[in-house]
């Protein structure tokens, strides 16, 4: 398969590819409530992955199972989670990208209502993993917008469709910790199915299927292929830190990695229909996009994991400020907010000055964040709440114009029939990023780890200082890549940089 990017041969610029779908071709058409409603399809998926982490501490207990397994409750939706996204939006491409999200959602409601009935820890993983099959609905619902939303609003549209995830993360901690102390953990599930079907009724409703589907022969050599090169990647990532860096069913995991992904690329290669077309995303501006991308998450995913600890810390640890979980939720919440705002300035940016500025200049805001957190941790005044109130609407601004940027690029660079695939694929380099930055920060605080004395006086463990500056260190270094690596992009005009 070759792209189907259409170029200018006198200049050397690539156009953007034209949508003929009749709901993107009528510029005086908003479908503003088929947008309202992805995007509360978006919130849904990021309020299934934060749900669970009030119950972290307790699932032991809620489910009589070993601590060792009840982590299994996070990695199964993660590994689930990435093998679906690529997946999900080769689906949508070929069939139809909104009978692919109505799926996604179908599936997030049956496995919250499999985790709501759970009394043991298997049904509870089922129901989790079957949840993970929606990680994919913000690429899928990204490239919906393509098909029925006119150029002129496109840019705004895909910002809010981005910052749904974030909205949704920082808005369902304090959520999640309030139903689970207050009313009961059954209850967050059941809340999280009953919105999985009411966003189902909503796309069924309100999202047209206008463009026709791509068609051809799925790709099940590739399907299994991707997912045992994904297992092998991001199932060590996830566990590496309780089974050893340097045992040997991590080491053997990461190389099985590797030569999985040689053998997989070269059969795709091959194939007249690939699961994912690697000539196109081998081209200069989607392999930069994706590399961006890689780094941005974790650069976002370590600042998920290091405030938190701090806020909830004894007050006689180390920049410890003792609140419980949904003060400190509360505190970091307003960040979700900012990235909406910015995720609207991020489709300013774009017209004005590209993507690439804009993605770039994500990476630096999220920088500048790191930046505050580490004068923070070494300087000679103490960190505050507030402090941490502006780190994190900090990251939330950066995140709001990278995320919004990255979909913009990728949509310049590939065909309206590969839409679906290779968002699903930027997508699943986000998830990369994010397990990789949980792997790095959690070994590097868990390494940094000293007894304290608890609030019942019992011994606890906490990360010390330098954790957290190494953390922070790294994910800096991170912020930098994206920014360096996005300038390196090369500029075009296409969907976001031509509207108004």
């Amino acid at each position: 398969m070759t792209s189907r990017t259409a170029t200018n041969g006198s200049q050397g610029e690539e156009k953007p590819h034209p949508d003929t779908s009749p709901a993107a071709t009528d510029e005086h058409t908003h479908p503003r409530a088929a947008v309202a409603v992805l995007c509360l399809a978006g919130i849904v998926v990021a309020l299934m992955q934060t749900i669970i982490v009030p119950l972290i501490p307790q699932l032991p207990t809620l489910l009589k199972a070993d601590a060792s397994n009840t982590t299994w409750a996070i990695t199964i939706t993660l590994l689930v989670g990435a093998v679906a996204t690529p997946i999900g939006g080769r689906i949508g491409d070929m069939y139809g990208k909104r009978l692919a999200i109505l799926g996604s959602l179908g599936f997030v409601a049956l496995g919250s209502v499999a985790c709501a009935l759970a009394t043991s820890l298997p049904v509870f993983i089922l129901g989790r993993g079957l949840q993970g099959l929606g990680f994919g609905i913000v690429a899928l619902g990204i490239s919906v917008m393509r098909d029925i939303v006119p150029a002129r609003y496109l840019g705004s549209a895909v910002g809010t469709m981005s910052a749904s995830l974030g909205i949704g993360g920082a808005l369902g901690l304090p959520f999640a910790a309030a139903i689970a102390q207050h009313v009961s953990w059954h209850a967050l599930f059941w809340s999280c199915a009953a919105a999985s079907a009411l966003a189902a009724v909503g796309v069924a409703l309100t999202v047209p299927s206008t463009t026709p589907s791509s068609g051809g022969r799925f790709d099940f050599l590739g399907a299994i292929g991707l997912t045992c090169v994904l297992i092998c990647l991001l199932l060590p990532l996830s566990k590496g830190a309780v089974w050893g860096w340097s045992n040997p069913l991590t080491l053997g995991c990461f190389a099985g990695f590797v030569v999985l992904l040689g053998l997989w690329a070269v059969v795709e290669l091959r194939r007249a229909s690939p699961l994912i077309d690697l000539r196109i995303l081998g081209e200069r501006p989607l392999l930069l996009t994706n590399l961006a991308s890689i780094a941005t998450g974790f650069a976002f995913y370590a600042m998920q994991l290091i405030p938190i600890q701090l806020l909830m810390a004894p007050t006689n640890s180390p920049n410890g400020f003792g609140y419980d979980m949904v003060h400190a939720s509360l505190i970091l919440a307003p960040s979700g907010l900012v990235m909406f705002v910015f995720s609207h300035i991020s489709g300013r940016i774009n017209a004005m000055f590209g993507a690439r500025i804009s993605l770039s200049l994500g990476g630096v805001i999220i920088g500048v964040g790191y930046v505050v957190f580490i004068v923070g941790l070494t300087g000679p005044w103490a960190l505050t709440w507030i402090h941490m109130l502006v780190i994190a609407c900090c990251i939330g601004a950066g995140l709001g114009i990278a995320y919004s940027a990255m979909p913009a690029l990728v949509m310049q660079a590939v065909s309206v029939e590969q839409t679906g695939e290779s968002n699903g694929v930027n997508a699943l380099m986000r998830i990369i990023g994010t397990s990789t930055a949980s792997a790095v920060v959690g070994m590097l605080l868990t390494w940094s780890m000293i007894d304290v004395a608890g609030p019942d006086g019992s011994t606890i463990a906490v990360p010390a200082g330098d954790g957290y500056l190494w953390a922070a260190g790294i994910a800096l270094a991170t912020c930098v890549i994206a920014a360096v690596v996005a300038l390196a992009i090369p500029a075009q005009r296409g969907l976001a940089e031509t509207q108004v």
